[in-house]
């Protein structure tokens, strides 16, 4: 009688010891599942725009060929007005960051540089001039649009478009922190310098203490 007990409770025990390490097992192998699939959401937003730009800008083209030795050349020329629109944002595949499945967070330590995401010109053609073997071909056009793009980059680091961006940093991670907790997980971006985080955190104390 009492083997047939001792015999029940260990295959109890080791029941419950088996059913432990598999359920520990398969919350771990959840828990990493999570965190891939977050990781993979946040980066399959790729780039994202902070901010926009329109510019207009006059843009004056000339173009010589010249034949028979440089002895005779021949010019074209037109008045190009450039209306642009530029993107600036952030590639959020340039984001460091890693998962802590221990206290289910996402480390956010690297964030990057606000860069030009798209430049879209719209050229239209004033005072155009053709010269006697020099003159404009539909493939000017692709050449046109290449310099007018340039020429709006550029434009761009003196426009202030590129301080606007960094400025609202804050709020792509901000972003970032709410795609994050949608699977009930916590954005920690302690160790970035952002603009605003400070003054942000201070609120967010505030908030707590006042509760």
């Amino acid at each position: 009688m009492l083997e047939s007990f001792l015999g029940l409770l260990l295959g109890i025990v080791g029941t419950f010891w088996g059913y432990s390490i598999f359920k520990k097992k398969e919350n771990k192998q959840l828990t990493k599942h999570q965190s891939t699939v977050l990781l993979e959401k946040i980066r399959s937003v790729c780039k994202l725009i902070s901010v926009e730009g329109d510019f207009a800008e006059i843009y004056k083209y000339e173009n010589t060929k010249e034949r028979f030795l440089s002895l005779v050349s021949s010019k074209k020329k037109a008045l190009i007005v450039i209306n642009a629109k530029a993107q600036i944002g952030y590639d959020l595949k340039k984001i460091f960051m890693r998962a802590d499945t221990k206290s289910k967070k996402i480390v956010l330590e690297q964030f990057p540089q606000p860069e030009i995401l798209s430049i879209v010109p719209e050229l239209e053609f004033y005072d155009i001039k053709n010269g006697l073997f020099n003159t404009f071909t539909p493939d000017d056009l692709t050449t046109l649009n290449q310099e007018a793009k340039k020429h709006i980059e550029d434009k761009i680091p003196e426009s202030g478009l590129m301080e606007s961006a960094r400025k609202e940093a804050l709020d792509t991670v901000l972003l970032i922190e709410k795609i994050v907790e949608t699977i009930g997980w916590e954005l920690d971006y302690s160790k970035l310098e952002l603009p605003d985080s400070k003054l942000l955190k201070s609120q967010e104390q505030d908030t707590l203490i006042g509760n």
